[in-house]
């Protein structure tokens, strides 16, 4: 209750902060200079490579109108190439030799993991446009995807639902790394806390890449037939998600016997993908392409004449990307300067349009506010939405589903500018 207690006061001081402007000093340099930390090549290359492409095009609009602080705003990219260790180092690159104002990139939790001490040690930003596992608030990283509470829990809320087919057991199914794991384990324990047995849960991890999904996928299917409503709720990253949905539609795993859920398949994902065998099956995003509204058709628009090809698909991180961009922006103008210090404090409270037809928000605890949509996979690649939240939800940076982090809470204004304190003992530090 304490929790929840402090998050309302947050959000309510939150809103009232929400217009302030502030006016100051211009950057010395001609032009400020944006990072782009994203895989151009590697496994995570069919997902990364967009978002790439996404920031240089909101670049390129900014631009036309002026930049910002009135200097252009000049992109540098790297390609940290599906490496782990190599993501810190060009994010050092970035920071200490480029000398950029911020940094757009990451994808895996495992990539933001290896640049989180740098960062933190050169005192520059990172804005993270990807749903993660949450169990994390730092200073200097902005998390503009979801949060578990912002896509998982929701969508295994649907799926309980009779209208969601009333699911009775569970294939958590994902790639080798934090991300799955944690959040796995969030949804395990959620899952139990609503009654089902330790039995109706079933784990399964497989590496990066993995191609030969012959045996994981014929587990998923006996396991689904023992007589309860079973459905598959997917972590699987990477281009490993094109061989598993082959598979699927080899084993004629269809939606109507064992729906799968995915967190980290899009339209750009489905786009190389045979998806006549998986119409039906759902994905849980907070943004669709064919979510129907002037914001949203307008971006695609803008989108193809820069990318000059009208078949590239928009997703999710892209919104993200989007929303992150644009409260970065509004952010140096409202503290007159790029200084990290001062952006940062500048951040929180700051609203910008989304492109499902509200305003996103940058909260005390540097997640932002979301809707969340249920996506049924249609044999076009695109996701109609068959469910969404009335409203928009706040990002939840600590489970309350996990004993370490139930009692803490992240708040980065001054005084606390902490992110995991704890509630009950009134500390800092977390647990």
């Amino acid at each position: 209750m304490l929790k929840r207690f402090g998050r309302t006061l947050g959000a309510l001081a939150t809103a009232a902060m929400i217009g302030a402007g502030v006016s100051g000093a211009h950057a010395a340099d001609d032009t400020i200079k944006v990072g782009i930390l994203h895989s151009l090549s590697g496994t995570m290359a069919i997902s990364e490579t967009t978002l790439k492409d996404t920031v240089l095009f909101l670049i390129d609009e900014q631009n036309k109108k002026g930049g910002v602080l009135g200097k252009k705003l000049e992109p540098v990219v790297v390609d940290p190439a599906s490496n782990w260790p190599l993501f810190a180092e060009k994010a050092r690159e970035l920071i200490s030799q480029d000398k950029v104002a911020v940094v757009f990139g990451c994808w895996t939790s495992v990539s933001r993991k290896s640049v989180l001490p740098v960062f933190k040690e050169l005192n520059s930003i990172l804005f993270y446009p990807v749903q993660y596992e949450g169990e994390e608030s730092e200073r200097n990283v902005f998390y503009t995807g979801a949060a578990p509470n912002q896509q998982a829990i929701p969508a295994v809320d649907y799926l309980m639902s009779e209208e969601g087919g009333g699911v009775k057991r569970w294939v958590l199914e994902g790639t080798d790394y934090v991300y799955p794991r944690t959040t796995n384990k969030i949804l395990e324990a959620y899952l139990k806390a609503k009654g089902v047995p330790a039995e109706d849960i079933m784990i399964n991890y497989t590496p990066f890449g993995f191609s030969d999904w012959q045996t994981e996928v014929a587990a998923i299917k006996k396991f689904g037939s023992e007589g309860k409503k079973t459905a598959v709720v997917s972590t699987v990253n990477g281009d490993a998600n094109v061989p598993f949905y082959k598979e699927l539609g080899n084993q004629g795993i269809k939606a109507e016997d064992i729906p799968v859920v995915a967190f980290s398949v899009g339209e750009e994902e489905l786009a190389g993908i045979d998806t006549a065998p998986l119409v039906g099956h759902l994905a849980a995003w907070n943004y669709f392409q064919s979510i129907d509204t002037p914001e949203n058709e307008d971006f695609i628009k803008k989108w193809h004449a820069f990318i000059k090809n009208d078949k590239r698909t928009t997703n999710d991180p892209m919104e993200a990307t989007y929303i992150g961009f644009n409260a970065w922006v509004q952010a140096v103008e409202k503290a007159g300067t790029t200084d990290p210090d001062k952006v940062i404090d500048a951040l929180i409270g700051v609203s910008v349009p989304n492109l499902t037809g509200g305003f996103s928000t940058v909260m005390p605890n540097h997640h932002i506010t979301k809707p969340v949509f249920i996506g049924e996979i249609q044999d076009n690649g695109q996701l109609d939405v068959v469910w969404q939240t009335p409203g928009l939800v706040v990002g939840d940076e600590w489970s309350d589903y996990l004993p370490d982090s139930a009692d803490l809470i992240s708040d980065w204004r001054a005084p606390m500018s902490c992110g995991n304190f704890n509630v009950k003992t009134g500390k800092c530090g977390g647990s």
